[in-house]
């Protein structure tokens, strides 16, 4: 027995509609790969998602906050920096750049380059339990002075142990939270 015509436009229509939908299934398959590898690449080499872990930079960031900083070699003073220290990934904010002198007073008063810096992400000024440098330091060539916002429970810059932070060591510069929602 023959096909009729009908059935022969209704065969011809299935099939159209295979590999329509075949093509459909490659491309998305295809968008979403590369979807996948632009994002690993652009996590790996230029945004890194961070969790926030001790109370260094309470209350401006606090435990558990998500941040992301984005791979950057220019720190203005300021700028809140992502950088490694030893396993460990530390936040501090950048005060000194490379050649700056840096003062602290008793009340906790920051100076750089003879110019009191104006601190108003600070709740409230402390020298800090944790210096042992000697005042007026000056900040070494590459690298760059950083204290935590938390100056009294903050091991930074002020501490022999973490120092000046070199460009090797900074992963990138916090542009915004992520979590929780609405801070």
């Amino acid at each position: 027995m023959r096909p009729t015509s009908v059935q022969l436009k209704e065969e011809l229509k299935r099939e159209t509609d295979r590999k329509r939908y075949s093509r459909a299934l490659r491309s998305t398959i295809a968008i979403l790969i590369l979807v996948a590898a632009a994002s690993t690449l652009i996590a790996v080499y230029f945004v890194r998602v961070l969790r926030v872990r001790g109370d260094s930079m309470s209350p401006n960031l606090n435990e558990g906050d998500l941040v992301v900083a984005m791979r950057t070699r220019q720190f203005d003073p300021g700028d809140v920096i992502a950088f490694y220290y030893g396993p460990s990934i530390l936040l501090k904010r950048v005060v000194g750049s490379p050649g700056d002198m840096i003062d602290i007073d008793e009340d906790g008063n920051v100076y750089v380059n003879g110019v009191m810096l104006e601190e108003p992400y600070l709740s409230y000024k402390d020298r800090g339990d944790y210096t042992d440098i000697e005042y007026p330091y000056q900040v070494p060539e590459k690298r760059y002075f950083v204290l935590g916002d938390n100056r009294k429970d903050s091991i930074d810059s002020r501490s022999f142990e973490i120092g000046a932070v070199t460009g090797e060591q900074i992963i990138g510069k916090l542009l915004f939270r992520i979590w929780p929602l609405g801070e």
